[in-house]
């Protein structure tokens, strides 16, 4: 029960935000563009693993937003400024993908997905 609820919140939500604003730019991006344009700088750089993935290892200055959980998910994102580039990145990609699109569904303009993820990242940095 508290899974389906979970659920009927967060189509709830996307529904409401899809009904009254517009989609967002997603881009994929690569490791070079996170060396070049992420580090270093104040960006909204998103990590949508769980806790314990987060735990054992994360890019600097990310901050975690797990997607698993849809509820906090969806509270987590409204703290982000809309107008401003959202960096996402997952384990290998799958995860940000998603969570890219819900960010654009709700009105964010441009997103950012590293689709290498964590595991491209841990190689060779």
């Amino acid at each position: 029960m508290k899974s389906s609820s979970r659920i009927l919140v967060f189509c709830s939500l996307l529904l409401i935000a899809c009904q009254s604003q517009q989609q967002g730019t997603i881009k994929k991006i690569d490791k070079k563009t996170i060396k070049t344009d992420v580090i270093g700088a104040e960006v909204q750089l998103i990590d949508v693993r769980t806790p314990e993935e987060f735990q054992i290892g994360h890019i600097d200055k990310a901050v975690n937003f797990n997607i698993m959980d849809s509820i906090m998910f969806s509270k987590q994102i409204i703290t982000l400024d809309k107008n401003r580039p959202v960096y996402l990145y997952c384990r290998r990609g799958n995860r940000s993908n998603k969570a890219a699109g819900i960010l654009s569904d709700n009105g964010f303009k441009i997103v950012y997905d590293y689709s290498g993820g964590y595991d491209d990242w841990s190689i060779q940095n």
